[in-house]
């Protein structure tokens, strides 16, 4: 059996970036015939069968799913892989040459946990706003000085990306039967131009559920590309609200739901006025998806 799956959901990738993703990979020191590749073409315009090749890798397949959205994609993906290990990679990921070989290696060594990443590092087109780096973690960019997990669903700090991710395909089994069980799990994540968020958070927790832990390590190193388009503050407020929004989808869907006492929202409607006018745009943003959330779920019960 082919010890590790490499899963690649795409819509519409930029192509230069899908190509740094696979040179990457062409490059892994684990060798190809021990994990297989499979790229998943989530309804693409152009099919990317038609545009990417990648028949440098003997275990490699084109998948095409046209039900559009990142969760569909993933759930394709692990359907179709044939590994006991699965990474998920994003198409602008670029992992170091050892990324394969250490996410196994830590598979045999921390047989107690269910879902891993490591530390994602900026690779930027053009260099950012200072003012910008405050709002990096909504960005998929995770600094890791230090290996930690845990196995308490309230602990962010052990919780990994989907960039990277590595998943025991028993723990993606069950999260793929929980999503067919309850589809609301599919709003959780990007779908065409949506910047929904948190399936990822979702299939990570998933570890969890079935008794196992969760983690981030420093030695499981790659590069998310970042384009200059994702550092303006248009594209960071609507990534700031729809954040917000899918994460109190994902508190929802996991039976966390929270609720805001009357202090509490006085205290932040007062708390905006001592703000400068960027940050009280960023927190209004936040409010708002708040109440975007709010919406969505009415309308669903």
């Amino acid at each position: 059996m082919t010890p590790l799956s490499v899963i690649i959901c795409a819509h519409n990738p930029r192509r230069e970036f899908l190509e740094a993703t696979l040179a990457a990979l062409r490059q892994q020191t684990l060798p190809p015939s021990e994990w297989e590749l499979l790229l998943i073409d989530n309804a693409s315009e152009t099919p990317l069968a038609k545009t990417c090749d990648i028949s440098w890798h003997p275990k490699s397949r084109h998948v095409r799913e046209e039900e559009l959205g990142l969760t569909p994609a993933r759930l394709r993906g692990i359907t179709e892989a044939a590994a006991e290990l699965l990474v998920f990679v994003d198409d602008d990921n670029v992992l170091d040459g050892d990324y394969l070989e250490t996410a196994r290696r830590i598979a045999n060594e921390w047989p107690m946990l269910g879902a891993w990443g490591g530390d994602i590092r900026p690779r930027f087109e053009t260099p950012p706003p200072e003012w910008t780096r405050r709002h990096w973690g909504m960005l998929a960019i995770v600094e890791c000085e230090q290996s930690r997990w845990s196995n308490l669903p309230d602990r962010p700090d052990t919780l990994p990306c989907g960039a990277g991710m590595v998943v025991r395909k028993s723990v993606a089994l069950h999260y793929a039967q929980q999503v067919r069980n309850d589809p609301k799990r599919k709003m959780l994540d990007r779908k065409g131009s949506s910047l929904s968020s948190c399936g990822d958070s979702d299939l990570a927790l998933t570890a969890v559920d079935v008794g196992l832990g969760c983690g981030v390590f420093k030695e499981l190193r790659l590069a998310h590309i970042m384009p200059q388009g994702r550092l303006t503050e248009e594209y960071l407020l609507k990534l700031k609200e729809n954040t917000t929004c899918s994460a109190m989808l994902l508190f929802s869907v996991r039976g966390r739901e929270t609720k805001r006492s009357l202090i509490r929202r006085i205290a932040e409607f007062v708390r905006l006025f001592g703000m400068n006018a960027r940050d009280r745009r960023f927190e209004l943003a936040r409010l708002r998806g708040m109440k975007r959330s709010k919406t969505v779920l009415a309308e669903l019960r």
